[in-house]
């Protein structure tokens, strides 16, 4: 079974335009990207797009690369008081001078609709979340959408960064699941990542999931986004691994389009609370 991220979302934002519309609510959000990363760029755009399509206000604040952790503090106050804003997105990463735990926590909890402030994050790791990092809260959705049921299931992820690896650790334990981390210090990582139910791969590492580490019949969750000879690819080997997986979302289609719905999501639960 492939997991049809697009097809979900699509969806998704076509639910959430109705719920926006007949709320009396104009959601705003905001981003801010510093420098010039043509792959930031890119995402950025794309969740420009997806706040027009359905009818969220989005403007967004580009700073040159040469800006301080000061200058881009500074901005994130502004829009901190700005009542026309309800969600704040610091695209990530930034450049290597900044001071990106310093930015991402000077972000208003409320406002923080990446789910990455250390308050919002406490909430989720507490069990009553607020705002959920998108990436992994896509996936939930996307596992609820095709019937798949954690609870009771071994889940592993590959990977523990506190965009995916955490959070989505969190809410699989929230659902759940038996939860198992691993990362590059993990000894004997294909044999536990073959004996999951559901398996997770965010490393970052083109095709490093191969089918000697996916069980029969395991869902297969390909956060990856590798650019390999000029074409996207996931972290999983995905035309070798679907013969062995019962489910598997692909590169591109998969997690990325489910993120920008949980970006859309997110802030329209902000202008909801903020109201």
């Amino acid at each position: 079974m492939i997991l049809d991220g697009k097809k979900v979302s699509e969806s998704r934002l076509a639910t959430l335009k109705e719920e926006i519309s007949s709320s009396g609510l104009s959601p705003g959000l905001a981003t801010v990207i510093v420098g010039d990363d043509p792959g930031s760029q890119l995402y950025v755009r794309m969740k420009h797009r997806a706040c027009e399509q359905v009818n969220i206000r989005s403007h967004g604040i580009v700073l040159p690369g040469s800006s301080t952790t000061s200058d881009v503090l500074k901005q994130v106050r502004l829009l901190n008081d700005d009542r026309t804003v309800n969600g704040i997105l610091v695209q990530l990463p930034l450049p290597p001078h900044i001071d990106t735990p310093r930015i991402i926590e000077a972000v208003s909890p409320e406002k923080d609709v990446d789910g990455f402030h250390p308050a919002n994050l406490g909430r989720l790791f507490s069990g009553n979340p607020v705002y959920s990092p998108c990436t992994p809260k896509g996936i939930m959705t996307l596992l609820r959408e095709y019937g798949v049921e954690p609870e009771g299931m071994h889940a592993v992820i590959l990977g523990r960064s506190i965009e995916v690896g955490r959070p989505m650790a969190s809410l699989l334990l929230n659902a759940n699941a038996t939860v198992t981390i691993c990362h590059s210090k993990t000894q004997d990582l294909p044999a536990i990542a073959s004996i999951a139910d559901i398996l997770v791969a965010a490393v970052g590492k083109p095709r490093f999931v191969g089918p000697a580490m996916v069980r029969q019949g395991a869902v297969v969750i390909d956060v990856g986004t590798n650019h390999v000879d000029g074409k996207l690819c996931g972290d999983v080997d995905f035309e070798s691994v679907r013969a062995v997986a019962g489910a598997i979302t692909p590169v591109p289609g998969g997690v990325g389009p489910m993120t920008i719905a949980s970006l859309m999501e997110n802030t329209f639960l902000a202008a909801r609370l903020q109201s």
